[in-house]
């Protein structure tokens, strides 16, 4: 039995997770996503999607890219856009 790595829960159907060349052991998805999404840098939200990116920042959606100043980021392409 292995013991959960973000609540500490020994349990015997962890599994592993290797990020950036590091391992962690979990019991549930829900601790493996507490331990290593991001958090958007506007809202605090979990990024367990795509988000969109700008340097080191990361954000859930465009709209809170726009809210920090960056506004060239988008959440679809254009084609998408224009489709709907």
């Amino acid at each position: 039995m292995n013991k959960c790595e973000q609540c500490g829960n020994v349990y015997g159907q962890t599994f592993k997770v290797t990020m950036n060349g590091a391992s962690y052991l979990f019991d549930s998805f829900e601790c493996a996503i507490e331990m290593l999404a991001p958090r958007c840098t506007e809202c605090g939200t979990r990024v367990i999607g795509h988000g969109v990116e700008k340097g080191s920042q990361v954000f859930c959606c465009a709209h809170c890219a726009r809210m920090e100043g960056i506004t060239e980021l988008t959440d679809h392409s254009a084609s998408e856009e224009s489709s709907t």
